[in-house]
């Protein structure tokens, strides 16, 4: 096997294999070529070459999402870096496990001109878990001068023995960095950075390593629950009668059906669910901004709860933010291994469990359902509001609104569903999701970018096929992402064309204004025709109903290459009938 002749390079390769990250994916450069060998030349990796350094880390960041477990993006020195970020925060936002490994030049060729060189030590600031600046191998080569941690020694015996002293101490540095920040990655499910400083030359290959690092314990994760606790929350859970969970971003298959049927079971609860949640029953309140965007004050008072409980990531609904932020619950616990967002201003317990593990510990406890119209009263309510929907949908106009319920109607069973941020997710959580999809979306920030390729990542690390519903911003922000080799042939995208981000006709602001089309909307008559011919998509449109409905009945056939769907809707109707759509429904 060939290993490169860099120590450094060596150290960091076998240990990312001693902790299992095996999917790499590596953005060409010359300054990482160190670590290019290594990983490539070694079968225990899968390695994917992505260009866009942004792309590349969006796509790692999908395989994460659907694996839970690291997985490592390799770049070269400079901006390429820089160009992480985005995914960066995302992942620390979403806690998904990434590890960054950035090259670097040795420090006396920082800030001297060289090409490619920016100060990497620390560069994500406070937006990672753990940043490791691993040493430079005290090595001689023709062109390497003296680094700062070789000290000047007259005697030359003495020379060589701190030289070799000083190398142990920093093999034994670089391995304890490389091992925490890796470990951190995995425990606490989030980024982390490791600068790797290579001096040239960078290409050498040797067929045996020359390091054995030290074996390390692989630390696992203990969830520790506590017993008293517990039994002083539930006291407080069975006086209170109005009882809410929200939920936002879960995993599928997060919490046992048992303990959602015993929450279900009881009157005095109620469960909004965000489409992101994965959770499904029939008792519970999917469609959040449908159930309470038409209530009045007495309304919202009715629905103010005693205690809310949160399960997941950050909730998409503005509309629930505004509810509990005004009428605030007397409790609101948060139950997750993460850190607790104190979204509603009235956070008063955090309690570093996993939701099922919680609900195991806790429901048991819980010795009776305390008597509530609390549950009843709401589903009478949501009854109304499933009614008005379909009668909404009766005789409406060709646009955003019909064609997301087209859409989300055709989806295969058993499948993933990854979606565009902005107006794509909004509109998805009004409609109903089967049950046998899993629904994911970038909600850490809730950026357009990267939409693309995190959902490309995901398509390879599931068995499932996978369909990404888009808006067209997002779509031509990322269409870099289309710049790879992996995307299986079940892989379906969805364009929905409105010719400008249509979100921001919703918004308060002077509309049909060229400053506002220019500069707020964005408007543009772009079509994703040319780059499906580039990059080797199937590519199908439609501009109305019926075409619509003709399109999605053939879109999930078996194919040859991957398919793109763009749907063209038209812009000036589609922010009037959102808007009308919740006063109609009230």
């Amino acid at each position: 096997m060939n290993y490169s002749k860099i120590p450094l390079s060596q150290t960091v390769t076998t240990l990312c294999k001693t902790h299992n990250i095996k999917h790499i994916v590596i953005s060409p450069g010359s300054r990482n070529a160190p670590l290019t060998i290594g990983f490539t030349h070694d079968d225990f990796f899968n390695c994917y070459s992505i260009v866009d350094e942004r792309c590349a880390a969006f796509f790692a960041l999908g395989i994460a999402q659907q694996l839970q477990e690291p997985v490592a993006v390799v770049c070269t020195s400079g901006s390429a870096l820089l160009n992480y970020y985005p995914a960066i925060a995302e992942a620390y936002y979403s806690h998904i496990p990434l590890v960054v490994l950035s090259a670097d030049r040795p420090k006396h060729l920082i800030d001297v001109g060289d090409g490619q060189t920016i100060k990497q030590q620390n560069i994500y600031g406070e937006h990672i878990l753990y940043s490791a600046n691993l040493k430079l191998d005290l090595r001689k080569t023709e062109n390497q001068k003296p680094e700062e941690e070789l000290p000047i020694i007259k005697s030359i015996e003495n020379k060589l023995e701190r030289f070799l002293g000083l190398q142990k101490d920093i093999q034994t540095y670089n391995e304890s960095e490389i091992h925490d920040a890796l470990t951190i990655s995995k425990l606490k499910f989030g980024p982390v950075h490791i600068n790797i400083p290579f001096d040239e030359p960078l290409y050498e290959t040797v067929n045996e390593l020359v390091i054995n690092p030290k074996p390390f314990k692989i630390e696992t994760r203990q969830e520790k629950v506590d017993d008293f606790e517990i039994k002083s929350l539930v006291d407080v859970w069975q006086s209170a009668k109005r009882k809410m969970i929200l939920v936002g971003v879960l995993q599928p298959n997060s919490i046992e059906e048992k303990w959602l049927q015993e929450i279900a079971d009881d009157d005095s609860i109620i469960v909004f669910t965000e489409t992101t949640s994965n959770l499904h029953h029939p008792d519970f309140f999917p469609g959040i901004d449908k159930m309470i965007a038409p209530l009045n004050e007495e309304d919202f008072k009715a629905l103010q709860p005693d205690i809310l409980l949160t399960f997941g990531g950050l909730v998409v609904s503005k509309k629930i933010k505004v509810f509990l932020r005004t009428y605030k619950p007397e409790h609101h616990w948060h139950v997750g291994l993460f850190k607790a967002n104190d979204t509603f201003f009235c956070l008063d317990k955090h309690l570093k469990l996993r939701p099922n593990t919680f609900l195991a510990a806790f429901l048991p406890q819980v010795t009776h359902h305390t008597k509530s119209n609390y549950k009843l009263t709401w589903l009478t309510v949501r009854q109304k509001r499933r009614k008005m929907h379909e009668l909404y949908l009766d005789d409406l106009p060709f646009s955003d609104f019909t064609v997301f319920n087209s859409v989300l109607k055709s989806l295969p069973k058993q499948s993933v569903l990854q979606v565009g941020n902005s107006s794509a997710i909004r509109y998805t959580q009004l409609f109903h999701v089967s049950k046998s999809v899993s629904v994911f979306c970038n909600r850490g920030t809730s950026g357009i970018d990267g939409s693309t390729s995190t959902a490309i990542g995901a398509s390879i690390a599931t068995e499932q096929r996978t369909t990404f519903i888009t808006g067209d911003l997002s779509f031509f922000y990322d269409s870099n992402a289309l710049w790879n080799n992996y995307i299986p042939k079940t892989f379906r995208i969805i364009v929905i064309n409105n010719e400008g981000g249509g979100i921001f006709r919703i918004l308060p602001g002077h509309k049909d204004t060229n400053n506002f089309d220019t500069f707020f909307e964005t408007k543009h008559h772009l079509s994703a025709k040319q780059l499906c011919e580039m990059y080797g998509f199937k590519y199908k449109v439609a501009k109305d109903q019926n075409e619509t409905i003709t399109q999605l009945n053939e879109f999930y056939k078996v194919s040859k290459q991957p398919v793109l769907l763009e749907i063209f809707t038209p812009s000036k109707i589609n922010d009037k009938i959102l808007l009308e759509y919740f006063k109609f429904i009230k």
